[in-house]
């Protein structure tokens, strides 16, 4: 038997665009009963503040064929797509970009609410944009970083920590705009000018979460190693490598609660509970507040002064700090060992492993 489909008819800047949704009614969010029709909904509402934040950009897919699993189950497989599979619609956009390996090869832009749709009907939950734009892939147009939260600690905890990294990028000359992870973390994003590539808008990351860690060393840590963090929170410098990501704005996410990562306006966060932005609450939050980042790209900065701390802090000893593992050795990078297991005998000064 036939699964069920639907045309969907939907309203792009340019036209209307009819859009086939297959079995509407599978459910995606059990625990709410949130259906795969409920869902392509959800991303027509949303459709203006999720293309202003996350259109015209390499974007990642990540897709789940049999939906979220409830409270207590083990978490869902999903699989991202990155470049076009075969059958994309020609209103879904692609852009070939460069990563870290060198390899280049398209990779899905959406420019268009049918666009949105159509990846619904691929099974996408979360939306995973670059930092950069698809007309210039290589230079992030945000500097973006993820506070995130440690065993023992929570939404709660990130709170005080994303004020006062507002008020550091405010005196490296960037102004700071938050949003929800839509789980228990915060993102606090800037707006720059692309002007510097991937690797110096990391250093400029980690020179901002080293001077936050300064202001606040028993509740932030910029350890990449989890048994050196305790339960401080971890500025995660290396979401701001070249193709890593995180859940764009307005992006539901792939837990029980079908929450979504929302842009929220600074004076909210000492009293949010970021697990009231869901698929089924944002659109009405939108009607009644409007987007806090709707004027987010009005007035972008400069790295500068990030960058000057960066290289004032290297030339008083710290350096480099490890890249994910599935990344190139980089240069001036420290071993990718677990402290706990390091050997100083087998590592040179350089960080390379010695010949037996």
């Amino acid at each position: 038997m036939a699964s069920e489909r639907v045309t969907l008819t939907v309203a792009d800047t340019d036209g209307e665009r009819e859009v086939a949704l297959s079995s509407p009614n599978r459910i995606v969010w059990p625990d709410l009963g949130i259906t795969k029709a409920e869902l392509a909904e959800y991303v027509q509402l949303v459709s203006v503040p999720f293309l202003s934040a996350n259109g015209n950009r390499p974007v990642s897919l990540e897709r789940f064929r049999d939906g979220v699993g409830g409270a207590g189950s083990p978490r869902p497989e999903g699989f991202f797509s990155k470049n076009p599979p075969k059958g994309t619609p020609d209103f879904v956009d692609a852009v070939t970009v460069t990563y870290n390996s060198g390899r280049r090869h398209p990779q899905i832009v959406l420019n268009r609410t049918s666009a949105i749709v159509w990846a619904v009907q691929m099974n996408t939950i979360v939306f995973h944009p670059w930092a950069s734009l698809a007309t210039d892939s290589d230079n992030p147009v945000e500097l973006r970083i993820d506070l995130d939260p440690q065993p023992g600690t929570g939404f709660a905890e990130a709170v005080p920590a994303a004020h006062a990294l507002r008020e550091v990028l405010r005196e490296a000359g960037l102004e700071a705009f938050a949003k929800t992870s839509g789980n228990r973390g915060l993102h606090v994003f800037a707006p720059i000018e692309p002007t510097h590539e991937f690797l110096d808008v990391r250093h400029a990351v980690i020179a901002a979460g080293r001077e936050l860690e300064r202001r606040m060393p028993d509740r932030v840590t910029t350890n990449w190693w989890k048994e050196e963090r305790g339960e401080r929170l971890f500025v995660d410098f290396n979401q701001a490598n070249r193709d890593r990501t995180m859940a764009g704005a307005y992006s539901p996410r792939a837990l029980p609660g079908a929450t979504v990562a929302t842009p929220v306006h600074w004076d909210e966060l000492d009293d949010l509970d970021p697990r009231t932005f869901t698929v089924r609450s944002v659109p009405q939050r939108l009607e009644e507040v409007g987007d806090p980042w709707a004027d987010m790209q009005a007035k972008p900065g400069r790295i500068d002064t990030l960058l000057e701390w960066w290289e004032r802090d290297t030339a008083d000893g710290l350096g480099e700090l490890p890249f994910p593992p599935e990344f190139p050795k980089m240069p001036g990078e420290p071993p990718r060992v677990q402290p706990s297991k390091k050997n100083a005998a087998n590592w040179d000064a350089d960080g390379n492993p010695v010949d037996d």
